[in-house]
């Protein structure tokens, strides 16, 4: 018994190593590939390429925006929004700060992780939200002055199972 204990514990812990090391890096910042990033200002330039002289593709124009960045080159990060639309922005455009976005019209934001607890508000679809917690199936969500949890599924900005502190 305690045998193939060790073996399970062995095993386990070559796959855990093996799912680590297999995780992309980002090469400019050695930050994970892909990662959920917001849009620090109100208007920002999605270019073809990684640099000025690249055409102009797309404006984002909603501060808050969750992105995923999907490559980086110098100070550019390739983006991509929830529709799948996206390009290279210039790093300092782009913000740390965890936001998602609403997919599912009025969608509750509960007091507890509970949907038998009370609704603070109904979030319509496009609501930006700043994720204070995310767990399993909840997120602690805050915005235009209302926090509470709403069940994951009902939102873009997460990585599956990923979960924020």
């Amino acid at each position: 018994m305690l045998r193939t204990i060790v073996v399970l514990a062995a095993l386990i812990s070559t796959l855990l190593a093996g799912q680590v090391a297999a995780q992309e890096r980002g090469p400019v910042t050695h930050l994970p590939m892909p990662r959920f990033v917001s849009l620090k200002v109100g208007e920002a330039n999605v270019r073809r390429g990684p640099s000025l002289t690249h055409r102009i593709d797309w404006v984002f124009k909603r501060k808050g925006m969750p992105l995923e960045v999907t490559g980086e080159y110098g100070h550019w990060r390739r983006v991509r929004d929830r529709d799948g639309v996206g390009g290279w922005v210039h790093y300092s455009l782009l913000s740390g700060v965890r936001t998602v976005i609403v997919e599912v019209d009025m969608t509750p934001l509960y007091q507890r992780r509970d949907a038998t607890s009370p609704v603070n508000v109904h979030f319509e679809a496009g609501v930006i939200a700043r994720i204070d917690q995310c767990l399993v199936e909840w997120c602690r969500l805050r915005a235009e002055g209302y926090r509470g949890w709403a069940a994951r599924a009902s939102l873009w900005g997460l990585r599956p199972g990923e979960l924020v502190e």
